[in-house]
């Protein structure tokens, strides 16, 4: 029997959007007003299954940490985060619960209603994300338990990326792989590159559609994406999110000889490499210290760590060259973005990744570089420069108007 969307009793003006991110071992969720963006509760269960499994949730500006003994599991969390929910007397005022889900493959290029179908194809997409989409399917079925009348909407990672040419995600392999597999480029981080161009745009007061944008997001993750009249043209990341440019324990693009290389003289089994290049690579790889960049900053600029500068040298240096690459697929150019974790907070990734795009016209204001972060935004350039904004991303927000509109018209 297909599942069928519950009936939604809540006026979607005036409700507010219930956001899960599901982890293997993780959830994250948020209450927030699709409108304004106001985030009502938040929080954190990590490390779940384990015996340091813990729940933060953030409200009226405190925030509560519970540790609780194993199992503590993803359906237990939501049973917490319900009755945080219930104290405060907002349950009755969620309108639906929007799922953010990593890989939607060709299928799904909008937010889309949750019925067995669509999730019976967010499994069989697993095999494209095997990290990612099982957990995200956790995340629904949990909430489908926990709150049995409310519709679910899944967002997808991927989708933003589904207006790429094909020039842009075909690999240069036999095209039957493509046909009959799906092997193809998709991209991911779609939902915070799509908050940030909007963010731009607005910065430029300019309609999106009228916008030429390279957004940068740098986090543990990272991902560069080229954005032509406001559509995602070309990304980094390919077909999982371990292609494109270095990471914090990805390596990024690699030369597909080396892992036959590894299995043939090195005894490296698949298992072996697919730890090697996902989990032991990129910063953490190269600096033997940490995947962390605060960490890697502090070691090279306190403690003169060789390691550790190379590893951060290697990092700007591979994304600066992934942005100037994108000057392919543009004929004109209104800004660079710089979002994520580390493009948010960190000035020296800034200024050396802009050191290298002077053919670009970009130059930073050093002043403006060093008081935009830890949540501001704002344009760092200096005045011969072409607009370098850091813009702190809200993919939750994404997910919750997103989720509301789909809601909205699903309803008319």
């Amino acid at each position: 029997m297909t599942h069928q969307q519950p009936h939604n009793k809540v006026p979607v003006n005036s409700a507010a959007i219930l956001v899960i991110n599901c982890g293997s071992s993780s959830v994250k969720f948020s209450l927030i007003n699709p409108v304004n963006g106001e985030t009502l509760l938040s929080g954190l269960a990590e490390c779940l299954l384990s015996s340091d499994a813990s729940i933060t949730i953030k409200k009226n500006n405190t925030k509560d940490t519970l540790k609780l003994a194993a199992p503590f599991d993803h359906q237990t969390a939501l049973s917490i985060l319900v009755t945080q929910l219930q104290q405060l007397d907002l349950v009755k005022d969620i309108a639906t619960v929007g799922h953010r889900v990593v890989h939607g493959g060709e299928k799904y290029a909008q937010p889309t209603l949750i019925t067995d179908e669509v999730e019976q194809a967010i499994d069989q997409l697993a095999k494209l994300a095997p990290l990612h989409n099982p957990a995200n399917l956790i995340g629904i079925k949990a909430c489908q338990q926990a709150f049995p009348d409310l519709p679910q909407v899944a967002v997808f990672d991927t989708a933003f990326h589904q207006t790429m040419p094909e020039k842009s995600y075909v690999y240069g392999l036999p095209y039957s792989l493509y046909q009959e597999h799906g092997i193809r480029r998709y991209g991911f981080h779609g939902t915070s590159h799509y908050f940030v161009a909007k963010q731009a745009a607005k910065q430029l007061n300019k309609p999106l559609e009228q916008c030429n944008l390279i957004s940068a997001h740098l986090g543990n993750g990272c991902s560069v994406t080229v954005i032509k009249n406001g559509e995602s043209v070309d990304t980094s990341m390919g077909m999982t999110p371990g292609e494109g440019v270095m990471m914090g324990t990805r390596c990024g693009d690699l030369d597909s000889g080396i892992i036959f290389y590894l299995v043939d003289n090195l005894g490296y089994s698949i298992n072996d490499i697919d730890k090697l290049v996902n989990k032991e690579s990129g910063l953490l790889g190269i600096s033997g210290l940490s995947n962390d960049c605060r960490t890697l900053e502090d070691a090279m600029l306190a403690d003169n760590n060789a390691q550790a500068k190379l590893a951060m040298t290697v990092f700007c240096y591979r994304i600066a060259k992934s942005i100037a690459s994108y000057s392919a697929s543009l004929t004109q150019l209104d800004g660079l973005i710089f979002t994520g974790g580390i493009g948010e907070n960190s000035t020296w990734v800034r200024t050396e990744i802009v050191k290298l795009l002077g053919l670009l016209n970009f130059s930073l204001d050093e002043e403006k570089n060093q008081a935009t972060r830890f949540g501001a935004s704002g344009n760092i350039a200096d005045k011969k420069s072409r607009a370098c904004w850091v813009i702190a991303t809200n993919e939750e927000w994404v997910i919750a108007e997103q989720s509301a509109v789909l809601l909205r018209n699903s309803m008319q």
